[in-house]
């Protein structure tokens, strides 16, 4: 499954490193405005998102996390 985030806060998003450690395929390097990065999860799963603002001087960062289907 593929899930596409864009970046519409007008700030630098990274990406939790945690994304790639729970199996998501994607580029790691940080989203920049108004750009859209595609995530790979594996199959069966749909992405559970969170998103933390560090305050304007540390930015933005967002987790996405693959979460089985469930039947």
């Amino acid at each position: 499954m593929k899930f596409v985030y864009y970046n519409d806060t007008g700030r630098i998003v990274s990406i939790h490193p945690a994304t790639v450690n729970h199996g998501c395929i994607v580029d790691d390097s940080p989203i920049k405005p108004l750009e859209e990065r595609e995530f790979v999860l594996p199959k069966n799963t749909y992405p559970w998102v969170k998103m933390w603002d560090h305050g304007e001087d540390l930015g933005l960062s967002i987790l996405v996390s693959p979460r089985p289907l469930t039947k």
